[in-house]
């Protein structure tokens, strides 16, 4: 049975688009030019966060985002960055018994955004929170503590095989693969995309359906 369903941040429940957006701004590169270079990353297996390098040799990330801070120019999203199934989803899962989380590799800053949106969940924790961060298994194991059942009774749902899906499943946890955003896109074609989830959604609509499936056959 799946009691549990935890939920990944960026494109899964909030469209990025916006946000690397500001950064191509920032790093004074037209928008077009760093979203192919950043696909080219992601599709060569490389952390995303090379992309920074192509354009800028030595870029610190964190660095940078204390000085956009700074600068007045914080990374930032809202209601208006939401997938449109992501509210209403979350709010079915709560209305059908399951505890609901969510829990990405996000920054204080982030956690605080996620909290003052009031989305219908039980729990907000991000990597920083944790001081851990995915795909670390130690991310996954504070999942399972913070969720009220066992590993095997939690739901991971996420965008990407390699930082989401697949460590969560070597803990332990059950796994929901959404084909969307760019690593959903890029990575939905490789053999693990079928192999390890335990399902997977082109939509969040889809998610209240496939756990009921689920959980009737387990019966």
């Amino acid at each position: 049975m799946i009691r549990a369903v935890v939920f990944d941040v960026g494109e899964c429940l909030v469209n990025e688009t916006r946000e690397y957006g500001t950064w191509a701004d920032w790093l004074g590169v037209p928008r077009h030019t760093f979203s192919a270079m950043f696909g080219a990353v992601i599709a060569r297996g490389l952390d995303y966060r090379e992309t920074f390098q192509v354009f800028a040799p030595g870029f610190d990330l964190s660095g940078q985002r204390e000085e956009r801070v700074r600068a007045g120019r914080p990374e930032t999203f809202g209601e208006e960055d939401l997938y449109p199934d992501a509210r209403p989803a979350l709010a079915k899962l709560r209305g059908d018994g399951l505890w609901v989380g969510i829990a990405g590799n996000q920054t204080v800053r982030a956690g605080g955004i996620l909290r003052s949106l009031e989305l219908p969940c039980d729990m907000v924790a991000t990597s920083d929170d944790w001081g851990v961060s995915k795909p670390d298994p130690g991310f996954f194991r504070c999942v399972v503590e913070a969720a009220p059942c066992d590993a095997g009774e939690v739901l991971y749902v996420g965008d990407r095989l390699d930082n989401d899906i697949m460590p969560a499943a070597e803990v332990g946890l059950r796994t929901a693969l959404i084909r969307r955003g760019p690593w959903g896109i890029i990575q939905q074609d490789d053999p693990e995309a079928d192999r390890v989830p335990t399902m997977r959604i082109d939509s969040l609509a889809e998610l209240p359906g496939c756990i009921a499936d689920f959980n009737a056959g387990g019966r």
